[in-house]
């Protein structure tokens, strides 16, 4: 497994490599090799080349490059790498959620606290399987993996489920109704139904509005007036949990 750990702070960065040392020492089944960046710029262009690491320790604030443009190039290429995020400021905690960070850690950075990140971390990278939905085309049954949803839209009695990647998956006549064909995705926590006709992922909303979601690939979903309360509530306890 590789690491990298990117800060223009070289006494930053190299107390968390000493950190990442101990957690080694101290976990079993555990081994990784750790790379170090002061250029945030020069970690970019790597990124850019497709060269990937596991896990990113990124410091938010550089010059150049910071820590968001770095975890968007990343997110550019597809991967499920996982991204940790150490700041001086929590201004930046609801654009971290927005290329998935799994943890956003203020400086000075606790011995427990990373270490409980890189479990989390670690455990995730371990995990390869996701959760499946099924949905019948007129080109056949396709198996979307729950964390490759974007947006889930009835459209007169059919399915269009947009995925991350921009593609757009449209289903044959459904006999059930909307809320029957998507009962399964609402008992996940990632998803909500904001509107009568419409299921977003919430790992996947940029921008919530009073009426309405923008989602990253900038569709704007309406938000039911009904629900407008509940969206609010429900995505805020969401990022908070995310971040918990």
């Amino acid at each position: 497994m590789r690491i990298v750990i990117c800060d223009d702070s070289i006494e930053d960065m190299l107390k968390i490599e000493k950190m990442l040392i101990k957690y080694m020492e101290v976990s079993s089944n555990t081994d990784f090799v750790t790379e170090k960046f002061s250029d945030a710029l020069q970690l970019y262009q790597k990124i850019q080349e497709g060269e990937l690491a596991d896990i990113y320790i990124l410091d938010m604030i550089m010059s150049e490059k910071n820590g968001i443009d770095i975890g968007r190039q990343i997110r550019k290429i597809g991967k499920e790498n996982v991204i940790i995020y150490i700041t001086s400021s929590n201004d930046y905690a609801l654009e971290a959620f927005g290329v998935h960070a799994v943890r956003y850690l203020l400086k000075p950075v606790s011995e427990d606290s990373l270490f409980e990140a890189l479990s989390s971390a670690i455990s995730y990278t371990r995990v390869k399987k996701d959760v499946i939905y099924l949905v019948k085309t007129r080109d056949g049954l396709f198996s979307i993996p729950y964390s490759q949803i974007e947006v889930i839209e009835n459209v007169s009695r059919k399915l269009e489920i947009q995925l991350k990647s921009g593609e757009i998956l449209k289903s044959i006549f459904i006999r059930k109704s909307f809320e029957e064909e998507i009962c399964d995705l609402v008992k996940n926590e990632n998803f909500l139904l904001v509107h009568k006709s419409y299921l977003v992922n919430l790992n996947y909303i940029k921008k919530l509005e009073r009426s309405e979601v923008i989602m990253e690939s900038g569709k704007r979903i309406p938000v039911s007036k009904a629900k407008t309360v509940d969206v609010k509530r429900e995505y805020l306890l969401f990022v908070a949990e995310k971040y918990r």
